[in-house]
């Protein structure tokens, strides 16, 4: 199973079928378009500060690379590694440029794509016939409120009150 953020625009209400026109859905994980195609990846997917960012990190690993006696192996290898550390970053920093336009609504698993759109589509449009609170986190419904229990220990029933 996979885990899919849905992310609708700031000023869309729950239960708002038009704003799914503008929805993303975006997969956590690890990204082979973004290992492959590293900063031009991330001006595809209009993540514009992340690939200048991208773009700065490699051309700063290329002088630095070509500064120091580095053989061809190493070299190859500090690519690698910088490349797989892209594909590995690129869902958190895709999040990361939507979240002021477009706050997460939902986080769901499914088996692949279509199947998250169907899920988080479904609960997105749920909510507009039903009221829930919602937290900090743009959109993401907040947990019912618990009163914190008195007893701090796995036997309450032997401690006295004071």
């Amino acid at each position: 199973m996979k885990t899919y953020t849905l992310h609708v625009p700031a000023d869309a209400a729950p239960g708002d079928a038009d704003a799914l026109e503008d929805a993303e859905l975006v997969r956590d994980g690890f990204s082979w378009g973004a290992f492959v195609f590293t900063f031009l990846w991330f001006f595809w997917h209009r993540a514009w500060l992340a690939g200048l960012a991208i773009l700065a990190g490699l051309a700063a690993l290329s002088v630095l690379l070509a500064a120091l006696p580095v053989g061809g192996t190493a070299g190859f290898a500090a690519w690698l590694l910088l490349g797989i550390l892209i594909g590995l970053e690129a869902s958190s920093l895709r999040r990361w440029t939507l979240r002021k336009r477009k706050p997460v609504a939902d986080v769901v698993a499914a088996s692949n794509r279509d199947e998250a759109e169907a899920k988080s589509f479904t609960r997105w449009l749920d909510r507009g016939t039903e009221h829930r609170p919602v937290g900090r986190s743009g959109g993401v419904p907040m947990t019912p409120y618990r009163r914190p229990d008195p007893v701090i220990g796995l036997f309450p029933e032997t401690e006295q009150p004071r």
